[in-house]
């Protein structure tokens, strides 16, 4: 069969997969998107599941934006294409006495008052909370947009890059080596400890240090996880806040998607690879389950690790070493997405109405201390069940965004944790709409209408996450974000550069630097680093 020529392919169309798509796009290469779905997005998505009501658009996995880097927005001109985020206020944790813990993105004096119905003592300490937060993202929110070096290697190149990174952290001084060193090795609980007395504000703050962890807060390394999902300074020199998109998480997709086929990228839907194909040590292109056959120099993975090279790759095609690697890489998750029709706003306990107010437009979370985070994680964990009492951030996007409901109709998005990790390998639909239920029942005690409030409901677990979205465990960054699955060891030592044992044959997905969360950055740095390889036919005068 003649094979389909062209400069680039990128197996799966994600949104680091359509970044990478774009750019190649733009830079005058020849490209083609595979994606296996009928629609592009992966997890950045927006659909309509429910039959009964099928103007209720929800974001379906993915349900906010954080650390998309302007250079991304800009120079894929993202708001031509019709992005659009309306920016997050901040969150409230309210709890079942009628008062409400309230943390303020922009606003640290409002913050403070809200502190102080807790501890006079905690609400002195926070803005010395909020200038070291932020004086450590500055430190760190560079490495993001920083190609790790390999670590250990002897090689001319390699130690050049060694000692331009050793050059630059030497800027962080004494103390500040310091608190890298703690951060890496700490717990969320012991960190917020040192610092806090209030239950109320240490939940609020150590539940951003789980978001989508196989782990709770007292588990060490979760400090800089913490840290991690806070940076919103990813190097540039600009500031990013989280926000909710305009048509839901699906509208990021489409816009890089139109950019990228602006610039005359190919995208293929319904179109499942069954293999990268090789040939010597050099990548060739790919082919379908179909049996058709697509040939290019360049090959860019953004699927999980394991599906790419555990999956679509001969196993002698790859260094022993590696694919041990790739099989130790740890994809645990106890994560559940629950998507909620409402009839009406949650009428909350402590600020009572179902009008529209500030706290329905935030975060609306259900979380009342480190240790019932520690509990819902050590049910799944060790006791082997969905948690009792669930952790969740929840969101109210449709009252930022008509175009999500019809009128007097919202859409509450619940992300939710935990279940056992095993719940990847089978539905267990009867424990999922139980422990929806237990969700449902808690926000109820909060708001007394909730329950009645709620029209219908989508619950997704790990194993739907697997099934629909190949993420391995349900794993929502392909891949845990731990200690040992960070910067040069993401997804294996000695590959973290979005290269690959392969020439030409590239990693652009989630599961490597800077993965996790919808940015868009190991998009980009695949393509920078193909470009530096010389491995595009063609390159565009706009693009540095």
């Amino acid at each position: 069969m003649a094979a389909n020529n062209y400069d680039a392919i990128i197996v799966g169309g994600g949104h680091n997969g359509l970044v990478a798509a774009a750019y190649f796009a733009r830079a005058g290469a020849r490209t083609l998107v595979l994606e296996a779905r009928s629609r592009t997005g992966g997890a950045a998505d927006t659909s309509a599941p429910f039959a009964e009501l099928p103007d209720v658009k929800v974001s379906t996995y993915s349900y906010v934006v954080s650390v998309l880097p302007p250079r991304i927005i800009r120079e894929l001109e993202l708001e031509r294409h019709g992005l659009r985020i309306f920016p997050v206020w901040g969150s409230a944790n309210p709890l079942p006495d009628g008062r409400c813990m309230e943390q303020f993105n922009e606003d640290s004096q409002l913050t403070q008052e809200s502190i102080a119905q807790f501890s006079k003592r905690d609400a002195e300490a926070y803005p010395e909370w909020e200038e070291w937060i932020h004086k450590v993202g500055a430190m760190l929110g560079p490495l993001l947009t920083h190609v790790p070096p390999q670590l250990g290697s002897t090689s001319f190149g390699d130690l050049v890059e060694q000692a331009q990174l050793a050059w630059k952290v030497r800027k962080l001084g004494v103390r500040g080596i310091a608190d890298l060193t703690r951060l890496l090795s700490m717990s969320i609980t012991d960190l917020l400890d040192e610092w806090f007395e209030s239950d109320e504000l240490k939940a609020i703050i150590a539940s951003v240090g789980v978001i989508g962890a196989w782990s709770g807060p007292d588990g060490p390394g979760t400090a800089f996880v913490l840290i991690h999902n806070a940076i919103s300074d990813v190097g540039a020199g600009e500031v990013n806040s989280w926000g909710y998109p305009q048509g839901g998480m699906g509208a990021v997709s489409d816009a890089i998607r139109s950019s990228a086929e602006s610039a005359g990228c190919v995208v293929r839907t319904d179109a499942r690879v069954a293999k990268i194909l090789t040939k010597g040590d050099r990548v060739v292109g790919a082919v379908l389950d179909s049996g058709e056959e697509f040939r290019a120099p360049v090959v860019v993975s953004g699927v999980h690790p394991k599906v790419a090279f555990l999956q679509l790759l001969e196993r002698d095609a790859l260094p022993g070493e590696f694919v041990r690697d790739i099989k130790r890489y740890k994809t645990r998750s106890g994560t559940v997405k629950i998507n909620a029709v409402l009839s009406e706003l949650p009428d909350l306990r402590y600020a009572p109405g179902t009008q529209l107010q500030r706290h329905h437009t935030g975060s609306l979370n259900l979380c009342f201390s480190p240790r019932y985070i520690e509990r819902a994680f050590q049910d799944a964990h060790i006791d082997g069940r969905g948690s009792t009492a669930p952790m969740v951030e929840g969101a109210i996007p449709s009252t930022l965004d008509p175009t999500l409901t019809p009128e007097g109709i919202h859409y509450f998005s619940l992300f939710t944790q935990y279940v056992p990790h095993e719940w990847s390998q089978a539905p267990h639909r009867e424990e999922l709409e139980a422990y929806a239920d237990r969700v449902i029942d808690l926000y109820t005690e909060l708001a007394p209408n909730f329950k009645r409030s709620v029209i219908d409901r989508q619950v997704l677990g790990p194993y739907d996450m697997e099934q629909d979205l190949g993420m391995i465990g349900g794993n929502i960054f392909h891949g845990e974000i731990s200690l040992d699955q960070l910067f040069h060891m993401r997804p294996a030592p000695g590959y973290a550069d979005y290269r690959t044992p392969i020439r030409g044959l590239y990693n652009a997905s989630s599961g490597t630097h800077a993965g996790g969360g919808v940015n868009g950055i190991p998009g980009l740095q695949t393509f920078r680093q193909a470009k530096r390889d010389g491995a595009l036919r063609r390159r565009s005068k706009n693009l540095s």
